[in-house]
C-alpha cells in the first residue's frame, strides 16, 4: 500500500512507466500528410462550388476572335485553372533544367 493519502493504490511507481501519459514517439508520415493534404483539398473544393454557385450571373467573353457566353463563376474558374497550368509548365521547365545540371555536374566529376 502507498503511505501517501493522495495516491491511490494502483498508481505506478513512475509516471513514465505509464505508457498511456508518455508522449507519443510517431512523428509525421507521409499517410498524416497526404490525409491533411485530401482534407485540405476537398474544403477547397466545397468554397469553389459555394463561389460558382453564388456567380450565376452571366457574362460574354472574347478571347482570340473567339465570342461565348458563360456564368462569372465559371469564367474565373477556367481563367484560374489556365493560371495553374502555366504555372506547371515554368514549374517543370525548372525541374528539368535543375536535373540537366545536376546530371552535367555528375559526369563531369
Amino acid at each position: 500500500m502507498s503511505e501517501d493519502p493522495d495516491v491511490p493504490e494502483n498508481a505506478p511507481l513512475h509516471p513514465i512507466e505509464d505508457r498511456s501519459l508518455a508522449k507519443s514517439t510517431t512523428g509525421v508520415t507521409r499517410a498524416s500528410m497526404m490525409w491533411v493534404a485530401t482534407a485540405a483539398g476537398l474544403l477547397a473544393l466545397v468554397l469553389l462550388i459555394i463561389f460558382i454557385l453564388q456567380n450565376q450571373d452571366t457574362v460574354t467573353l472574347h478571347y482570340f476572335g473567339l465570342n461565348g457566353t458563360v456564368s462569372v463563376g465559371i469564367g474565373l474558374f477556367i481563367a484560374s485553372v489556365g493560371g495553374g497550368i502555366v504555372v506547371a509548365i515554368a514549374g517543370a521547365a525548372r525541374i528539368i533544367q535543375l536535373r540537366s545540371r545536376n546530371r552535367r555536374d555528375r559526369l563531369r566529376s
